[in-house]
């Protein structure tokens, strides 16, 4: 009750409860598994696109299934990348089927500068939960993720000055 806006919760593995291990043995696992193999990861936005609350609307299907279609047929693989700051993700510019606008969040908004502080936001959110598992993760784990170049958080009340 009284909330207006999603409040963002971390679960480790999207199950912490249910962990037998550590989330760090989990990481290591994957990372194992994933040079074994030589696979890669992908990460798709299934979830929300264009703005904020009340702002964005939930990713088309249609657009989902196009980028899982490109996925395994290679299409994606071969596309060409710009990336993601703060993050360090690759997007693809462009896969046939899909607007650009949707493959980048920044475009995708209507407001690239709120884009920008909710994507810093984000981040700190992000730095903030893995101190929690900073003692038990391999430097090896730590260099995959993207919180190495987290800018300073905006001064928002600097923009209220009073005129």
């Amino acid at each position: 009750m009284g909330i207006n806006e999603p409040v963002a919760t971390f679960s480790a593995c999207f199950g912490a409860p249910f962990l037998v291990w550590h989330p760090a043995v989990y990481a290591e696992m994957l990372a194992q598994k994933m040079d074994e193999h030589k696979c890669d990861a992908w990460l798709l936005n299934t979830g929300w696109t264009g703005g904020g609350v009340g702002v964005g609307s939930r990713m088309s299907l249609n657009f989902t299934r196009k980028m899982v279609d490109a996925i395994f047929s290679g299409e994606l693989k071969e596309s060409e990348y710009d990336t993601m700051p703060v993050f360090d993700l690759n997007i693809p510019r462009s896969l046939r089927g899909v607007p650009d606008s949707i493959l980048s969040p920044r475009r995708a908004w209507g407001n690239p500068s709120a884009y920008d502080e909710q994507l810093v936001k984000l981040a700190h959110l992000f730095k903030s939960n893995m101190h929690e598992y900073d003692d038990r993760v391999s430097e090896g784990v730590k260099a995959a993720g993207p919180f190495f170049n987290v800018p300073q958080l905006p001064d928002l009340h600097a923009s209220r000055s009073s005129s």
